[in-house]
This record gives C-alpha cells, structure tokens and sequence, in this order.
C-alpha cells in the first residue's frame, strides 16, 4: 500500500513540473503566432497542379 502512496506523489510532482513548464510557455509568448492567421487566408484554395507531362507523351505519340 505505500507503494501506491509513493507512485500517486511522484506522479503529482511531476504533473506540477509540467504545469509549471506550460505555464511559463505560455507566458513568454511561444504559442503566439502572428503571422500565420494573416497569411492564411491567401493560401487557402491552392489548385494542385497535375503532371502534365504524360498526356503529351501520348498525345505525340498518336499523332
């Protein structure tokens, strides 16, 4: 039964380091992005371009 008592408190030293860890991300300004929501609207409906090199292969040769 110690056994649990011992891992629970280890456990929870640990989830305090990573909210300390997360918080101090956040604070120092890693999450902010400005520039990708300005920039987001500009690539939103990107046309993909298809090879078009093998419909001319064959084109030429039926001709």
């Amino acid at each position: 039964m110690s056994v649990i008592y011992l891992l629970i408190s280890i456990s929870i030293i640990i989830a305090i380091g990573f909210f300390i860890a997360f918080i101090r991300a956040v604070k120092t300004g890693q999450y902010d992005d400005d520039y990708t929501p300005s920039v987001r609207m500009l690539f939103d409906d990107e046309l993909k371009v298809e090879n078009p090199k093998p419909k001319q292969i064959t084109e030429e040769k039926q001709n």
